[in-house]
């Protein structure tokens, strides 16, 4: 599909959200509704490479949509830079991020949809999903819907609201450009409302046993993650070690038996694990979801693009959208 017909074909609508600002949402397709919070900012060449440089790739909500559109009604809203654009400090919270999601359903008129989620926003899936009776799946990528790490998650946020609150004390300057890959020499270039905006959600989340979390038995439910998934912060970032990849591997057998489809790729990082979305599904699927009893597999880490297989890379959306982190292309890794 070319640029012109992806124009024709698309629709664009507003979402009141739940601090009354609204958002974009564009329609692709006819079918099921899927709803994915992805990015469909257009970039530059220089933005671009800069992005792929830094583990990201500038075209990873395009291809998601291009791959699901001829059979679906996709429904795409970037949830995350709607939130970087406009904070919510004090009100994101679990139930205000699941009431935004139906929002942006309502929206686009549908009642029941698919979600697809990659970090926090699979966890914001597994929060809809407690929620409401209206998904008729749930895919979950970069987060396990067991032993999820919301304790170490809220110390990163902290560490990096501490630190963007000192800097907004302190005279602006030009900041160096750090080499791609090197997170611990990125400045925290994020605002006070932004950074506070993910404590809230991590301070609410730290009750939530999802060991207790009950959803739907027919609902079709997918988990993914890479098993090199797996960050040591420094004590500058909390001193913490965020999970992903080792507690879904750990509760594999337990999250079967209630239903999930649980899948653990070898090799991958937490951005390779979303990269492998991305590449697979257009090649692999020609647009056909998993959303059925079978939860037909969707994710190949047969299929990611060359390089993205490195183990333990240091690539990270939690760091770079929590806690601020920022190079020339903007906000990092987008996940």
């Amino acid at each position: 599909m070319n640029t012109a017909d992806e124009e024709e074909s698309m629709d664009t609508i507003e979402a009141v959200l739940h601090d009354g600002s609204t958002i974009p949402v564009a329609l692709h397709g006819d079918g099921p509704a899927v709803l994915l919070p992805v990015s469909l900012a257009p970039h530059t060449a220089a933005e671009a490479e800069t992005l792929r440089q830094w583990g990201g790739d500038p075209d990873l909500g395009p291809n998601l949509i291009n791959g699901l559109a001829p059979t679906n009604r996709v429904i795409a809203a970037d949830y995350e830079a709607h939130r970087m654009a406009h904070p919510a400090p004090q009100t994101l919270s679990p139930g205000n991020i699941a009431k935004d999601l139906l929002a942006i359903a309502d929206a686009a008129g549908v009642d029941r949809f698919a979600y697809y989620g990659y970090s926090w926003l699979a966890l914001s899936g597994l929060q809809l999903a407690l929620r409401t009776d209206r998904l008729r799946a749930l895919a979950m990528g970069g987060f396990p819907p067991l032993e999820g790490p919301y304790r170490s998650m809220l110390a990163v946020t902290r560490a990096a609201h501490a630190m963007s609150v000192q800097a907004a004390g302190e005279p602006a300057g030009p900041v160096p450009e750090p080499e791609p890959g090197d997170w611990d020499s990125v400045s925290v270039q994020t605002t006070e409302a932004q950074t506070q905006q993910f404590v809230t959600l991590y301070e609410a989340l730290q009750d939530f046993d999802d060991s207790a979390a009950v959803l739907p038995g027919d609902l079709p439910k997918l988990a993914f993650a890479g098993a090199e998934d797996q960050i040591d912060y420094k004590p500058v970032w909390g001193g913490v070690r965020v999970s992903i990849g080792e507690p879904l591997a750990r509760h594999q057998a337990s999250l079967t038996k209630a239903g999930w489809d649980v899948r653990v790729l070898p090799g991958l990082d937490h951005m390779g694990a979303m990269h492998s979305v991305g590449h697979s599904w257009p090649a692999a699927t020609r647009g056909s979801l998993p959303w059925t009893p079978t939860m037909k597999w969707w994710v190949s880490p047969t299929r990611v693009p060359h390089g993205m297989r490195t183990a333990r890379r240091r690539w990270n959306c939690i760091r770079c959208t929590h806690s601020g982190g920022r190079t020339a292309a903007g906000w990092g890794p987008r996940c």
